[in-house]
């Protein structure tokens, strides 16, 4: 089997690791140059592609005719995109004589679009997985072949939600590559509840304290390391919140975003209190709450607003 594969991230990898392990024969990976804005806490595709003599494109545009004619003289037999972020035009789709297909990191319908391990979390899901679909012009709206669900807990944050990701994109490729070979696949339309949901930005982090304790914690868990951090502010300076607990004492005399207590430190939400557990003041270190609550006095300062 002949693949033209994209791909980025650790799912990406394993994904890219699991295909390689059938024997297929990959015949050029396209992939992303790595922001140095961004933490790169993930091993790369590239780094497999370096390792197996495999070419390596990095294209702004994947939709210049010059790629589009790349893949069409490699006559591949599929394509692959692996946790790619950019969307990949028809004239590719339509080349592959078995399909082009996609792993997205929800279970489709729910949840296309952008950061959906983020989504699940912010809405308190408790469960999400890994779609294998068709790849077809509207984003993440193709044909189902293949799923694998993973339970969320309620102490899960990003990263450990991630990696279970990573673990079900892996049984799922183990599963489902025979069948893709072979031509003994089985493909369904996507049915039922559908949602789909943008791209993030840090400062879609800022906490709005009036909201009840259990949506922020869901918030400071969606976007912990190593995502950028919910925030808010204390002093005028910029506080980031990178572990936190939703907790039931909930004052009525206080406004939302209160210190209502340094050891726990607490804060009054619109319901409830968030305790704060690991803590950073922007441009200092990291440090437990309690560290920062004995080094001034926190008792009914008020968090939110701006610098």
């Amino acid at each position: 089997m002949r693949a033209v594969v994209f791909a980025y991230q650790e799912i990406g990898y394993v994904c890219l690791e699991e295909l390689l392990g059938t024997g297929a024969d990959v015949a050029c990976l396209f992939t992303h140059d790595d922001d140095p804005g961004e933490e790169i806490w993930f091993r790369r595709p590239v780094e497999l592609a370096r390792e197996y003599g495999i070419p390596v494109y990095t294209p702004e545009n994947v939709n210049d005719e010059k790629w589009i004619a790349l893949v069409r003289d490699m006559r591949p037999d599929i394509v692959f995109s692996f946790y790619y972020r950019k969307m990949i035009p028809k004239a590719i789709l339509d080349i592959p004589r078995i399909g082009a297909f996609n792993l997205h990191g929800s279970l489709l319908p729910q949840y296309r679009g952008r950061c959906p391990v983020n989504w699940v979390l912010i809405a308190g899901e408790e469960r999400t997985g890994v779609t294998l679909h068709f790849m077809v012009e509207k984003p993440d709206a193709g044909d189902i072949v293949a799923q694998k669900e993973v339970s969320i807990v309620f102490e899960d944050d990003v990263f450990s939600v991630y990696m279970k990701l990573v673990g079900a994109a892996r049984e799922l490729m183990q599963d489902v590559l025979p069948g893709l070979e072979a031509g003994t696949f089985t493909r369904r339309v996507q049915t039922g509840p559908s949602s789909y949901f943008g791209g993030r930005k840090p400062e879609d982090g800022f906490i709005d304290w009036t909201k009840d304790s259990l949506s922020i914690y869901n918030l400071t868990r969606a976007v912990t390391h190593p995502y950028p951090g919910a925030f808010t502010y204390l002093d005028g300076k910029k506080l980031l919140i990178w572990k936190a607990y939703p907790e039931n004492v909930s004052p009525r005399d206080v406004p939302a975003g209160t210190v209502i207590s340094e050891d726990p430190l607490l804060v009054k939400t619109g319901s409830g209190s968030l305790r704060l557990i690991s803590v950073q003041i922007e441009g200092d270190q990291e440090v437990d709450a309690i560290e920062l609550a004995s080094s001034r006095v926190l008792k009914n300062k008020i968090l939110g607003g701006h610098a």
